[in-house]
């Protein structure tokens, strides 16, 4: 990783817009940082979308598709999207499952999460899952905290049920089907802005191992300085990282950018 402030303007000055992680990316503790709610603001007004990918649950995700300034948020990590109608401002969700799969699906995961919390000691479900249609979530560091090793017995008993596994700054979410944070940004951009999604025109902004795709397969990829934290665990990283943490470095790169378009 090199210093975000060693990216080349040239580079952001090309690009088509943000993709971005939201918990621990924008948010502190659930609440979207003033400087990023700013800076998406910002972006809005010069023109550039920003998509947000997110594993947090459809009903936690609901408000803030209406409310903050992006194009959509794609919820439960490529599963749901969730936008603003144009014509009438009411709230639109679209599934990449069809209501037959995700209700199988759905049977299966309540089996998951009840084998997971009789197997794992100390294990609970995250507090949003009330919102949760079409996966699972463990807190490990939200309001409850798990060691390496729980979370690693956590990863592995979803993936004994056929779960997808991964790792975000505060859940172990589980999910059935090959859906993820890359395929949603496939779906989201030709669905939003009717273009072909080329992941050379757009720059991911992301803080933990649940970003790793994204890093991977993005090439102008940001990470936000709390990235510290995971770096020992992940295989992919981020090209850049801020000096700042949280919401307060996504305001970092959206400086950055916007000087860049000037």
């Amino acid at each position: 990783m090199q210093a975000f402030s060693l990216c080349p303007a040239a580079d952001l000055g090309r690009i088509h817009g943000l993709l971005t992680d939201i918990d621990d990316t924008l948010t502190l503790d659930g609440a979207i940082a003033p400087a990023a709610l700013q800076a998406l603001r910002d972006l809005q007004a010069a023109g550039l979308p920003v998509i947000a990918i997110t594993g947090r649950p459809a009903g936690w995700s609901e408000a803030f598709a209406l409310t903050w300034p992006v194009r959509a948020i794609v919820a439960e990590n490529g599963a749901v999207m969730l936008r603003a109608d144009a014509s009438n401002g009411q709230l639109r969700r679209e599934f990449c499952q069809d209501a037959g799969t995700r209700a199988v699906n759905f049977e299966r995961l309540r089996h998951c999460a009840a084998d997971i919390l009789k197997r794992v000691p100390g294990s609970v479900l995250a507090t949003d899952s009330a919102g949760r249609l079409t996966d699972i979530a463990i807190d490990h560091s939200e309001h409850a905290h798990l060691d390496e090793a729980q979370i690693a017995a956590v990863c592995a008993l979803m993936r004994e049920h056929g779960l997808q596994a991964t790792v975000s700054s505060i859940h172990i979410n589980g999910w059935i089907g090959e859906h993820s944070k890359w395929t949603a940004a496939a779906w989201a951009v030709p669905a939003l802005l009717n273009r072909p999604f080329d992941a050379r025109d757009w720059l991911y902004v992301g803080d933990s191992s649940n970003d790793q795709q994204m890093f991977a397969k993005i090439p102008l990829s940001v990470g936000v300085a709390n990235i510290a934290r995971f770096v020992p665990q992940l295989q992919s990283l981020p090209a850049y990282v801020t000096q700042a943490e949280r919401g307060d470095g996504f305001a970092e790169v959206a400086r950055a950018v916007l000087a860049a378009r000037r």
